[in-house]
């Protein structure tokens, strides 16, 4: 079951110095005998079952170390040469056997990573093939942005912390109140009155300018009041999980300015949701289900 398992993932994991899966994660070493490294691409099917490196009883063969080496050539910019390659392969094999013989596949924590590998794959079995047959269109993009566009906003936060009391949430709104009362009546810039209230340090000092943004980079909360506000409209209070803002909308982004890398992102997110969402919708249909929601927590 473990050896199932691992050898699911991937073997190298390029870092900026492009250093090898597993290089130094197992510092133990069992015999090794590295055998031959021979052509890496030649064909023939004897070759192919050269034995290029063994792990006590477990044999690396030629084609799996050529199947997997080109894998890996495909998808890194800086593959490693195949005698580091080998290596890795070695040294991930060492690490299985020695995992299993320290009984790994028992541990609570390796069991509940094979149940999210188990489900990652169910996936991609089930639907994998029609995520890849999606496309997004021009039209699809613009008729999204409509609904979603990138707005400029600053605002005063008065900060709720996290864990905090349901005591000290009332205290933070009351406060939040009072200065937004004060907001409305004065006569002095938005930004000054950032200065003498936000409980955001970051962007304190620039008139509690957090810039653009757009549905996936904003708390759901504060865009759905946002895009609904008309440029230098200031509203409040806005709870979410920070604790309650004060907003001002200073500028919308037109669809040609957009970063319409994000918005096609966006839309064939959602129709991977959408793939996904009917998958499980008829799937639940086989199983016994039930729910309990009444202690659950709301988040904003």
């Amino acid at each position: 079951m473990l050896r199932k398992f691992v050898s699911s993932v991937q073997l190298f994991v390029p870092t900026k110095k492009s250093q090898h899966f597993l290089t130094e994660y197992f510092g133990r070493t069992t015999p090794i005998t590295v055998l031959a490294l021979v052509t890496i691409f030649f064909a023939n099917t004897s070759v192919q079952a050269q034995v290029v490196a063994k792990v006590n009883d477990k044999n690396i063969t030629l084609k799996e170390f050529n199947d997997k080496y080109e894998d890996i050539r495909n998808k890194v910019i800086n593959p490693p040469t195949p005698k580091e390659f080998l290596e890795d392969l070695v040294r991930f094999e060492v690490g299985v056997q020695e995992a299993e013989k320290k009984g790994i596949q028992n541990d609570p924590l390796f069991k509940q990573k094979m149940k999210e590998e188990m489900y990652k794959l169910l996936i991609e079995k089930a639907i994998g093939k029609e995520v890849e047959k999606i496309k997004v269109s021009e039209k699809e993009m613009r008729e999204y942005y409509k609904d979603n566009p990138e707005v400029r906003t600053s605002h005063i936060l008065i900060e709720v912390a996290p864990g905090a009391t349901k005591q000290q949430r009332e205290t933070a709104k009351k406060r939040a109140e009072e200065i937004y009362a004060e907001v409305k009546k004065s006569k002095r810039p938005f930004e000054e009155l950032v200065k003498l209230y936000t409980d955001d340090s970051l962007t304190k000092d620039f008139g509690g300018d957090i810039g653009f943004q757009s549905r996936v980079t904003l708390v759901p909360t504060y865009y759905d009041a946002a895009i609904g506000m008309k440029k230098d409209q200031i509203k409040g209070l806005i709870e979410s999980r920070y604790g309650f803002h004060i907003i001002k909308l200073t500028d919308r982004r037109s669809y040609s300015s957009a970063n319409k890398r994000q918005i096609r992102a966006a839309v064939f997110d959602q129709k991977r949701k959408k793939l996904f969402d009917q998958y499980f919708s008829q799937l639940k249909k086989q199983y016994k289900i039930s729910k309990s929601t009444q202690n659950l927590k709301s988040t904003n």
